[in-house]
């Protein structure tokens, strides 16, 4: 956690409003709904945003209202996976981690996020619940696909688990090249799902060396719309990409805000 003796420099209010859908879960007996600091951070600090978390209450919402107030959102990293009836896919494993509420909240919220123009950045499970979403297909366990890496994180510490661990070929010509200037970077690397048949609404804008899908753009939608199967909220401002990435993301959220007045 950030320590508080480092303020970042007040930004002008009002701030643009970035809704960051949270985890359910259970924490000693009782359900939380919770989301982690540095995707926060990542957000008021890297893309000049409030952050707002959003519960997970699944249908509950109008959907439609709650993205009315919203002048972006960020789909976070998570533990848990989505459940595979979402998208056709074969019961998972006894003892997999799902979260029911987090996906009834996050799969609609996304489509209309979209179709709407509300910008979206969709980090590690975030790409998974796009490329779901908007009608894709996931593995669930790809580290067990001939000719894969294991892309797990592993019982490894903290500092670890988000160091660099390989790299991934950015596509030439596509936007996250143009946004790095550079069509290779070193990514860290924690999921066992990931991407199987992408979306047709989506193009792949990243590649790791076996062939995993690590970056994507949804093709005309109207407003910045992009997943990274790494990442690039941890210790954002030690990474360039992560940088651009969060100022792209930004600027799509000023000028969302800016047109609703």
């Amino acid at each position: 956690m950030t320590d508080p003796s480092e303020k970042p420099p007040r930004l002008p209010s009002p701030l643009p409003v970035v809704g960051v859908p949270c985890c359910a879960t259970m924490l000693g007996g009782h359900a939380f709904h919770i989301v982690g600091d540095k995707y926060l951070r990542a957000v008021s600090e890297g893309a000049g945003a409030l952050p707002l978390a959003i519960p997970a209450l699944g249908t509950w919402y109008d959907f439609d209202d709650l993205l009315a107030r919203l002048d972006g959102l960020l789909i976070t990293g998570s533990r848990s996976n989505v459940e595979p009836h979402h998208y056709g896919g074969p019961a998972s494993r006894p003892g997999t981690k799902h979260d029911a509420d987090r996906d009834a909240t996050n799969l609609p919220l996304i489509r209309r996020a979209v179709h709407g123009g509300v910008p979206v950045l969709a980090i590690c499970r975030g790409i998974q619940e796009l490329n779901v979403a908007l009608g894709g297909t996931l593995h669930q366990e790809v580290h067990e696909l001939s000719g894969r890496t294991d892309h797990r994180a592993g019982d490894r510490p903290v500092e670890e688990q988000y160091g660099p661990a390989h790299p991934v070929r950015l596509i030439e010509g596509g936007r996250l090249a143009a946004l790095f200037g550079t069509t290779e970077i070193v990514v860290n690397s924690l999921h066992a799902q990931g991407i199987d048949r992408p979306s047709s609404h989506l193009a792949v804008e990243a590649v790791a060396p076996d062939g995993t899908i690590e970056a994507v753009h949804v093709i005309d939608a109207p407003a910045f719309a992009v997943g990274v199967q790494w990442h690039p909220e941890w210790r954002f401002r030690d990474n360039p990409q992560s940088v651009a990435l969060f100022r792209a993301f930004g600027e799509a959220v000023r000028q969302r805000a800016a047109a609703r007045g």
